[in-house]
């Protein structure tokens, strides 16, 4: 019986592990954040769309193209001194869930991204935000590696995430 446990243990750590090294590599960020105000409040920022130059150091301006939900699109440009933009559109939207994402079709280093936002509502006038950030595949370029955008993206949803926290207080 022993050799038999010891067998199946061996085939499942050799098996497992072979397994768990062919999965392809995770490409997607999560970021939380616990707000002091009613589910209802935080949504009601984050449901606009057409204002994210309120909420991200990165975007001056935006340019809004059909319906505001989804299959709308906006165009999200940066500050005078910096170059570039990014195209959005909109491909779920709920207000019953409080939740919408975007696929971002041009712009960044990524393909097949995708951002999610998520207000779920904890009670006694606190709320979560989740967003999540997921892309397929990240295209080389001369001006970031991948880890760096990781980085940006992550600087930049913590801040987006701060700025809506405090707007909807």
């Amino acid at each position: 019986m022993k050799t038999i446990s010891s067998f199946l243990t061996l085939t499942l750590l050799l098996f497992g592990a072979s397994f768990l090294s062919a999965q392809p590599s995770d490409a997607s960020v999560t970021k939380t954040k616990v707000v002091d105000a009613s589910a209802d409040a935080v949504w009601a920022v984050l449901r606009k769309m057409d204002d994210i130059q309120k909420y991200s150091s990165a975007v001056a301006t935006v340019e809004w193209s059909g319906d505001h939900g989804v299959g709308g699109e906006r165009k999200c440009l940066p500050p005078k001194d910096q170059e570039g933009f990014y195209r959005e559109r909109i491909v779920s939207f709920s207000d019953a869930e409080r939740k919408y994402s975007y696929a971002v079709v041009e712009g960044v280093p990524a393909q097949g991204m995708v951002n999610s936002f998520k207000v779920v509502d904890l009670g006694y006038q606190k709320s979560l935000v989740v967003w999540t950030s997921h892309y397929d595949a990240f295209m080389p370029n001369p001006n970031m590696n991948e880890e760096q955008f990781l980085g940006f993206l992550d600087q930049s949803i913590t801040e987006m995430i701060d700025k809506v926290a405090l707007a909807a207080l």
